[in-house]
């Protein structure tokens, strides 16, 4: 049982009593007991009304991250078997398959701070909160165990909790083997796709599970078009488009070892005469295929985040303006632009905004297709906001008519 209780200032916790999943520095009156950064702690308004028990972290802006709303509720090893049971039946029931799949998502799973990833019978963990980091074992295990259950064995896991945000909590950033090493690029499939997925070295934890439904969206507009894949990390759009009958696609990455990994991936899947890859920055590139007067059937944007704060948003409204004008001028007249933004900083309303600026600056009409967002194996929790972070939209282009 901890000792410490938190006490909320007067009109502090707003985001908390909302639904939110933290309580912030600043809205805490004081922390009382014996209790060290890590620990579970009560919750207490400023009346002394109990709101629930988290982990605390002194060194971090998140000050509590919330665990359970339920002030009398243990938090201990069935209440996270329990919570984590729900994660993985919750995949099953939502997703087509679970052959590769994101199994827990942090917050959004009222598993604060941790992040697990399945790639075919290999798991990746991310840990980045100081309280749940303790558990991370006992977690996967229990995922384990689950899995075996239902007649899926998982050979090894990976642990890729070198993220830089793990600083701010006063932690190391840390990667490495949880248990027996095995070879780190993993096979899967996903869309009829194969791909090789580089759990050790590859961005977040090997791959972005979340654009799988995305990923599929852009097949039909595919058979026999012209397609340029912009940002294409190690090829996944790209690869959907040349599997669904595109003639040629450019998939276009500044990651030596990214686009490496994505002609590997294309030879997998037997679409090196079609899909090819270059090494350069998109935002040199497309200028350049506009000079050259290049023009494309359809042209996706994946860019990652260019806004990871508040601060810098401004800035990152201009990146985004400017790739998704110049991908306008590269779309043949009726073709289609598929277009994302994965940072949550750049809302729905601001995303919009912005590419709704390009298109009027460069004098194109937007007929839309359809609006997504991640994959439901990254649920979005209400009240939550940075668990709301991928926008993608299909447009198709038109000329002014």
């Amino acid at each position: 049982m901890e000792t410490g209780i938190v006490t909320l200032k007067k009109g502090g916790g707003r985001a908390l009593k909302c639904g939110g999943p933290w309580i912030y520095d600043n809205e805490v009156e004081s922390v009382a007991g014996r209790v060290s950064d890590g620990d579970l702690v009560l919750v207490h308004d400023f009346d002394g009304y109990p709101l629930g028990r988290g982990f605390l972290n002194r060194r971090s802006r998140l000050l509590v991250r919330m665990m359970t709303r339920n002030g009398d509720q243990e938090v201990d090893e069935a209440f996270l078997r329990l919570r984590v049971r729900d994660a993985w039946e919750y995949r099953k029931r939502v997703m087509d398959d679970v052959e590769s799949c994101r199994v827990i998502f942090g917050e959004a799973d009222f598993l604060p701070g941790i992040v697990v990833d399945k790639f075919s019978d290999v798991l990746v963990v991310q840990s980045l909160a100081l309280g749940i980091d303790r558990f991370k074992g006992l977690i996967v295990d229990m995922l384990k165990e689950l899995m075996e259950k239902d007649g899926i064995r998982i050979r090894g896991v990976y642990e890729r909790s070198d993220a830089k945000v793990r600083e701010q909590e006063g932690m190391e950033r840390t990667k490495g083997f949880l248990g027996a090493p095995f070879e780190t690029k993993v096979e899967i499939r996903e869309n009829g796709v194969r791909y090789l997925v580089d759990v050790a070295e590859g961005q977040k934890t090997g791959f972005f599970l979340d654009q799988k439904y995305n990923r599929r969206a852009i097949q039909r507009l595919c058979s026999g078009a012209r397609v340029l894949d912009c940002f294409t990390h190690t090829g996944s759009f790209a690869l959907n488009a040349g599997l669904a009958g595109a003639d040629r696609v450019l998939g276009v990455d500044v990651s030596e070892s990214g686009v490496a990994l994505a002609r590997e991936n294309a030879a997998l899947n037997g679409l090196s005469d079609r899909v090819e890859f270059t090494c350069a920055d998109v935002f040199w590139l497309l200028p350049k295929l506009e000079r050259d007067g290049e023009k494309f059937d359809v042209v996706i944007l994946d860019p990652p985040a260019f806004t990871k704060s508040r601060s810098s948003v401004k800035n990152a409204v201009k990146g985004y303006r400017e790739i998704n004008l110049r991908a306008m001028k590269l779309v043949k007249d009726g073709g289609y632009l598929a277009t994302c933004s994965c940072s949550h900083f750049m809302d729905y309303e601001l995303f919009t905004k912005t590419v709704g600026q390009a298109a009027r600056n460069v004098h194109k009409r937007l007929r839309q297709v359809e609006y997504r967002t991640q994959a439901p194996d990254h649920p979005i929790l209400w009240d939550a906001g940075e668990s709301y972070y991928l926008k993608f939209y299909i447009f198709q282009v038109c000329g002014e008519k």
